[in-house]
């Protein structure tokens, strides 16, 4: 594993990780997730405008899914014996996890039943803080500065768009109880930060399937719990109708392709990086919206998805050809971490047998 250390070490031009595979694909999947997620979101208006308020129920469907694919497939691979010692010493782990992912979800789309989208979108900005203070605090990450400086051009992106929401008078209006929308949403964003960055941890020590099948077997009867207690009403009279239905199925496909990719994305960049691709959602949105919703496009849209763009290639300027796949909390050569997709660790492992088969055949 000592390659690891050598790649992190090569010496590069400052722009050099921009060239690399790694890069493009999480700068493109990073907007395939923008995408799902604002697809979720579109959903979801499409419901409330067919009077159907669920939003706990409709993400119950979402963890069914997860632990039928993934939680099948992990037992399948592990077996019943091994299945159980992972429930039994890593379970709680997972369960804390899970709990926080369901929470994170359900005060956020509270949060929009109160405040404004102006305000809940603007108070989601404190994830990206919640990360990275935790990451520094817990998991021992040092941001460079040019990470910090594409971190607040993202930033800067996003409140460009959110200005021109302002202008067009498209933030949602003065909102039921902003104080009480507003606290929903910080607690929201401090609960999606948390459970990035605690996803990003366990995703770099243990299989991406493994994680998945534990939040969605968890999920279902974390989130199973809550929906039962706060739709109850709302599910005694929601009518079901065909167009309904069709949402609820496109919400739970989108919100599922959406889990799938996050591992990935956070193996091989960061749960920083994870969350200021997600900014771009509001340029989507509002694609999306025209098409949909009858929205129009302000100007100041497209110089607003540009400087995001910007402030994500700036994020990985003057780094190693690891980019952030090397996690400081597993070691120097990642001794601590899974070998899996994405992971500094695989990459090392490869390298190295680059290396022996080009000496063998000299």
């Amino acid at each position: 594993m000592e390659s690891a250390a050598r790649l992190e070490g090569k010496k590069v031009r400052w722009y050099s990780y921009l060239t690399t595979r790694d890069f493009w694909f999480v700068l493109i999947v990073g907007q395939v997730l923008a995408l799902a997620i604002t697809s979720t979101n579109t959903f979801s208006s499409l419901l409330v405008q067919h009077n159907t308020s669920i939003p706990a129920f409709q993400t119950f469907f979402n963890y069914v899914l997860l632990t039928l694919i993934y939680f099948t497939y992990t037992l399948y691979t592990y077996g019943f014996k091994k299945m159980g010692r992972l429930l039994l010493y890593d379970g709680w782990k997972y369960f804390i996890l899970s709990f926080l992912d369901v929470e994170g979800n359900y005060f956020t789309v509270l949060a929009y039943n109160y405040t404004n989208i102006l305000s809940a979108q603007l108070i989601n900005f404190w994830a990206i803080v919640v990360v990275v203070i935790v990451s520094f605090l817990l998991l021992r990450v040092r941001y460079k500065i040019f990470q910090i400086f594409g971190i607040l051009i993202c930033v800067g992106g996003t409140g460009v768009l959110l200005a021109s929401d302002h202008i067009q008078g498209t933030n949602g209006g003065p909102g039921v109880n902003l104080v009480k929308g507003d606290l929903f949403a910080l607690l929201g964003a401090t609960i999606y930060g948390l459970t990035n960055t605690f996803e990003e941890w366990f995703v770099s020590k243990r299989p991406a399937y493994e994680v998945l099948a534990m939040l969605g077997f968890f999920g279902i009867f974390i989130n199973g719990v809550q929906a039962a207690i706060f739709d109850r009403h709302s599910l005694e009279t929601a009518n079901f109708t065909g167009p309904v239905i069709g949402y609820i199925v496109g919400y739970t496909l989108a919100l599922t392709l959406f889990y799938s990719i996050v591992p990935f994305v956070l193996r091989i960049a960061s749960a920083a990086f994870f969350n200021i691709s997600l900014l771009t959602g509001n340029f989507w949105g509002t694609i999306i919206g025209v098409r949909v919703f009858g929205y129009t496009v302000h100007f100041l849209y497209p110089i607003a998805f540009v400087l995001i763009i910007i402030g994500q290639l700036t994020y990985f300027l003057a780094g190693s050809m690891l980019g952030d796949s090397k996690k400081p909390w597993l070691g120097d050569a990642q001794e601590d971490g899974v070998a899996g997709f994405g992971t500094a660790k695989l990459k090392a492992i490869n390298a190295a047998r680059r290396a022996q088969i080009v000496a063998a055949e000299v």
